[in-house]
């Protein structure tokens, strides 16, 4: 990969870059819950139950506490989850087993790039941008994604992967937009960035960048995926760009950095 000159272009991960089918998006997120719970129920006692309610109740509920806060921009990785849910169960987490579980079903998961990821990535870091994905992991840490991204070939193009689970923010935080910036060596003034939901969106905007782009162009979400991070009543994107094709987006960018301004709502 050669050194880019130009500023920075930043992605979104899943429902932008990659994708799963419905049905497997829903099977996935259900056996993450099952996975936190069998890892709950091997874990040694530590004396009485602690708080009253099943396993997989008191994981659910860690697991919708970090979506809240990820929505506030604060990361609660997953194995904070496990090990929250479980001491609430009255055990000691080990979350070694759990990991490796996760990281065997992301392993196993049916991943798809989007139409046009690759090419338009490539065309991208051709033009000299440099290029980062900046992705909320709520539900399975970046390690279990990056074998995968590395078989779908994103590393070609793709100079740094920010997974919020290792770090203190998640998207809108501005933080984490600045951070992944830093590492890119650009200026947020001069930076674009793309993806598919309100988080997306507006944390570049908080972060100073030139432009926020949101992707539609994978609408079709698992209903527990849809019913936790889709855009919704309170989570809808302003006003601004959207495209349905992200082969459009290497000259949409150039659009707007030789000063085109978004259409009218």
């Amino acid at each position: 990969m050669t050194e880019p000159s130009g500023p920075a272009v930043t992605f979104d991960l899943w429902h932008t870059l990659i994708y799963v089918a419905p049905e497997d998006e829903e099977r996935y997120m259900q056996r993450q819950v099952e996975i936190a719970v069998e890892s709950m129920e091997e874990a040694p006692r530590t004396g009485p139950a602690g708080t009253p309610g099943a396993p997989g109740a008191l994981f659910e509920a860690e697991y919708h506490r970090a979506v809240a806060e990820a929505e506030q921009g604060r990361s609660v990785p997953p194995v904070e989850q496990y090990r929250r849910a479980a001491r609430a169960a009255g055990r000691d987490p080990d979350p070694t087993r759990y990991l490796a579980r996760l990281e065997a079903l992301a392993g196993g998961l049916p991943f798809r790039r989007a139409p046009a990821a690759l090419e338009a990535l490539a065309a991208l870091a051709e033009e000299g941008y440099a290029l980062a994905i900046i992705s909320n992991t709520v539900g399975e840490p970046g390690a279990c994604l990056r074998p995968a991204l590395r078989r779908l070939g994103f590393e070609a193009s793709v100079r740094e992967f920010v997974f919020s689970d290792e770090q203190p923010w998640t998207k809108p935080a501005p933080e984490i937009f600045r951070w992944t910036l830093d590492r890119l060596g650009r200026r947020p003034s001069e930076a674009i960035h793309v993806g598919d939901g309100w988080a997306d969106v507006e944390g570049a905007r908080r972060a100073g960048y030139r432009a926020g782009i949101r992707y539609v162009g994978l609408p079709d979400y698992g209903a527990r995926y849809r019913a936790l991070f889709a855009p919704g009543p309170g989570r809808t994107p302003p006003a601004g760009w959207e495209v349905d094709r992200l082969d459009v987006v290497p000259t949409l960018i150039a659009r707007i950095r030789a000063g085109a301004t978004p259409p009218a709502p």
